[in-house]
């Protein structure tokens, strides 16, 4: 058929209805993000990365061209995606990183959530000494009996497996060493995690008592369960960063399997795992803006899957795309409310 103006089609009695069902019409609707370049970040743990492949496969059913992940501590990505140079990731931690607001909220936002609630954190030591030194909290590493079990490096103080600096669980974990006046009795063990805590597993192996942060979903505690090979312990009173303590409550919660008690006083809120993105990019492409706000992963899932990368499986390209084909129904609703905003 020649090309023919709106006009005469109209004249012939054919529908403006009809016109906009033709095939490129059609496939305009169903690739909404054809020609955009989504500039996507992901975190530097790994144990957020199965996520980030699950959305990015999830935008380019839309039609987007997916730049990246580009794995990035959390401060440089905050302020790139309020700057526009990157668009979205989906490991924000929130209130873990409400620290990051004034920054992100120049030019970004929250929207949707990848997982509610089910993101705990928290210190755990070895059941074995826990249960020898009648340990409970943090209070009791001010102790030289407890100090000494835990002494990996000999320098009078115990070591603990902590954060790298960037991660925004450093903010809380250097503000409980103020707070609980614990500098002179814990040394912080900052080199990369994932080395770090593999090093920590190794020691527990060989009956030596370790001390650790972590946080769930995470490897670390199919490795090492809690209420079997480790215990949470809890802090000696909930003390949160200024910017946080609105959130007091939130740190204590119930049911924490292996909590020494119950309830169990973590000292730090549950958090929600939480797409950000670049105000300017959502409002110029609303599919993708409907997908974050409509997708999520289940907790179990992602836990699942870490513990899966942890036993060396670590092809999360096709993991996250064997959960989207498992999870089809449900994605193929999130694509369609995705397409038809556009």
């Amino acid at each position: 058929m020649k090309n023919t103006s709106l006009a005469k089609f109209l004249a012939v009695g054919v529908s403006a209805a009809a016109i906009l069902a033709t095939p490129m019409a059609a496939s305009a609707q169903d690739a909404p993000g054809e020609g955009v370049t989504v500039n996507m970040a992901q975190a530097t743990w790994d144990t957020g990365w199965f996520h980030a492949e699950i959305y990015k496969q999830l935008l380019e059913e839309l039609g987007y061209s997916v730049d990246g992940p580009t794995t990035l501590d959390n401060p440089p990505f905050y302020q790139a995606v309020a700057q526009g140079d990157l668009d979205l990731w989906v490991n924000g931690w929130f209130p873990l990183h409400n620290t990051y607001e004034p920054v992100y909220s120049q030019g970004a936002e929250i929207v949707g959530s990848v997982a509610d609630g089910g993101a705990l954190e928290g210190y755990l030591i070895d059941r074995a000494t826990a249960e020898e030194l009648e340990i409970t909290s943090l209070e009791d590493f001010k102790r030289d009996e407890v100090k000494e079990a835990f002494d990996r490096n000999g320098d009078g103080r115990a070591d603990m497996v902590a954060c790298p600096p960037g991660w925004g669980c450093e903010i809380n974990i250097e503000h409980h060493m103020d707070a609980y006046e614990l500098r002179d009795h814990i040394t912080l063990v900052k080199a990369e995690y994932a080395a770090s805590m593999a090093d920590a597993i190794a020691a527990f192996g060989q009956g030596e008592s370790i001390l650790f942060y972590t946080w769930t979903p995470n490897w670390t505690v199919n490795e090492l369960v809690p209420g079997e090979d480790v215990v949470w312990i809890e802090v000696p009173e909930v003390n949160l960063p200024e910017e946080m303590m609105d959130l007091a409550d939130a740190a204590t919660l119930d049911g924490v399997e292996g909590c020494v008690s119950d309830p169990c006083m973590l000292g730090f809120p549950a958090n929600d795992i939480r797409p950000v993105a670049n105000t300017a990019f959502l409002d110029e492409n609303p599919a993708a803006r409907v997908l974050l706000e409509n997708a999520s992963v289940a907790v179990e899932d992602i836990f699942e899957q870490n513990a899966r990368m942890n036993e060396g499986d670590d092809d999360i390209e096709a993991q996250a795309a064997e959960w989207i084909e498992n999870s089809r129904d449900q994605v193929d609703e999130w694509l369609e409310a995705a397409r038809n905003a556009s």
